[in-house]
């Protein structure tokens, strides 16, 4: 079983190689600005010079249509160049965070059959990748030496006094500096591209059990849902528009809404390697973005930042999106008194390429995360018997289908299966449809904690919390309870200059909660576990409460 969909449903879109996203680019834009990276500036006409240099020296090391090329790079001009590099010579792009251990890298390179790796000379990336290249996981590994995409001072900088910082590269097989993977051929050879059928990206995930998988999203997944969102979003300017690039380009969401979306309409897009607060908030008043796509967290750190300086100033913002974790109306409305305009929140998983639904500029519903993108049909189902349609207004597991569905798991067939239930993709989460269509998501099937036979969401407890002035980032979990079974735990950390006691905020959520949702303890820390992309993240929490007993 796979994730093909009905013809109705990608009827009105034009699936196409996910390579001419670039090509097409670069005819329309081919003078505009299309990066900036802490300073260094590239256009359109040397981003696509690049990647097709680029591409043909990926040809002439050997890739052929369906290798998988890996990529493990911050956001960076490289991680364009080379995800459309590997495009056009034909091959899959597997998306590596480069944070990753080396076991969590190696797992990953060998059930995805990676014959290359793409990765930065920095070390904290590169000395993993150059570990498991010594073991011959790797038939190639391409080095892009990141202070040759910084401005000159710079880069003389980090060439200078930040060596240590910087791996060691040999200079023999299996590494090819970038500089000599782009002086062979300018131009790739021509390669024929099904996208119906020819897988552009593995997406690893968790997925709805927990365990990474390779989700294979085709062209037309990646292409057509680029359409998709395109149809929904506030009109754009063409040639005009500036979009924040702090997202990582190896998670699907920033794939998706800000690089592909970016070079698509021809944006700038400004990019971060990471989460630096002086950088970000600097780059913002100075490069004035007007989209600014990112997590909930992302918005909260922002708002600090902003208040704490008294630049609370930033109307240049033509819209936010909000997307990876769920946003509280607290989050929204703060953030959106300093923007001056409007969150839109989507939602998705990495097997949707990622969009499934959209919220609207109006009407305004908190909580709910729009309806479905055009082509695309929710249904609700019951967890416990998939096979059985739930009514409008009734909690179950949303399922999906939609021409951005992933044609399925790589290599693991029984996984594809278990996922789709007569055609619609199983997403894990529990939610629910209103009278308008609108989606609300109540939660993860798998956080669900079963309080002596009740279910609780952890996202109302989460919800509640964030209604407390004093919190700023509230994570529910369910701890062991030798009576109920589980019982929901609630960690919290506070705003800059705020004061709190666990017993006050136990006292205000018993305002908020009935009795079974309340948690046992809440416990106040100075930060809370979070993921690359800025999520934040409970296993971290389960596991340490799991050692605990």
């Amino acid at each position: 079983m796979n994730g093909q969909t009905a013809p109705d449903l990608a009827s009105g879109f034009t699936p196409r190689a996910a390579g001419d996203i670039l090509d097409a680019a670069v005819r329309q834009f081919a003078t505009c600005k299309a990066i900036d990276f802490l300073g260094r500036r590239m256009d359109y006409a040397e981003l696509g010079r690049l990647a097709n240099a680029a591409a043909g020296g990926l040809q002439k090391l050997g890739v052929v249509k369906g290798m998988k090329i890996g990529l493990c790079l911050p956001n960076c001009p490289y991680s364009i160049i080379m995800y459309f590099a590997v495009l056009k010579a034909g091959g899959t792009v597997v998306n590596f965070n480069p944070l990753y251990t080396l076991k969590e890298i190696e797992t990953m390179a060998r059930e995805a059959d990676v014959a290359m790796m793409v990765t930065t000379d920095v070390a904290v990336v590169f000395n993993n990748i150059a570990r498991l290249a010594a073991g011959g996981q790797f038939k190639r590994v391409i080095i892009c030496r990141l202070a040759d995409m910084l401005p000159p001072l710079q880069s003389l900088a980090l060439r200078l006094f930040g060596r240590k910082t910087l791996g060691r590269v040999p200079d023999h097989a299996p590494y090819v500096e970038f500089s000599r993977l782009i002086a062979g051929p300018q131009m790739p050879a021509p390669v024929v591209i099904d996208p119906e059928v020819d897988v552009a990206v593995l997406q690893f995930t968790g997925g709805t059990t927990g365990t990474p998988k390779a989700a294979m999203l085709s062209h037309a997944n990646i292409t057509v849902n680029l359409q998709q969102v395109l149809r929904v979003l506030p009109k754009l300017e063409p040639g005009a528009e500036r979009f924040l690039g702090i997202l990582p380009f190896f998670h699907v969401f920033a794939m998706t809404a800000v690089m592909n979306l970016g070079l698509t309409i021809g944006a700038e897009l400004l990019l971060l390697p990471r989460l630096d607060l002086k950088i970000l908030m600097r780059t913002i008043y100075r490069r004035k973005p007007t989209i600014l796509p990112g997590v909930p967290t992302l918005f909260t750190a922002i708002s600090n930042a902003a208040e704490a300086a008294g630049q609370t100033d930033m109307g240049f913002i033509k819209f936010a999106v909000s997307g990876g974790a769920a946003l509280s109306a607290e989050v929204m409305e703060r953030f959106e008194r300093i923007s001056r305009s409007r969150i839109l929140e989507g939602y998705g998983l990495s097997e949707t390429s990622p969009v499934i639904s959209f919220s609207q500029v109006a009407p305004v519903k908190h909580g709910g995360v729009g309806p479905a993108v055009p082509g695309t049909v929710i249904e609700i189902r019951d967890p416990a018997n998939p096979e059985h349609l739930l009514a409008q207004g009734e909690r179950g597991e949303i399922c999906v289908r939609g021409p951005q569905v992933m044609l399925g798991y790589y290599n693991q067939p029984d996984e594809t299966a278990y996922t789709f239930t007569d055609g619609a993709f199983r997403t894990g989460d529990i939610g629910y449809l209103d009278p308008d269509g609108c989606l609300f998501i109540v939660d993860r099937l798998k956080d669900v904690i079963i309080c002596g036979g009740f279910k609780v969401y952890p996202r109302v407890i989460e919800e509640a919390a964030y209604q407390y002035p004093a919190v700023q980032d509230a994570v529910a979990i369910g701890i062991p309870d030798a009576y109920r079974g589980q019982s929901p735990k609630l960690y919290v950390t506070l705003r800059p200059g705020a004061v709190a006691e666990p017993d006050e905020i136990l006292a205000f959520l018993k305002t908020q909660l009935n009795p079974i949702e309340m948690p046992k303890k809440v416990e106040i820390r100075e930060s809370l576990p979070k993921t690359m992309v800025g999520k934040l993240s409970k296993k971290e929490l389960i596991a340490e409460e799991a050692h605990k007993s």
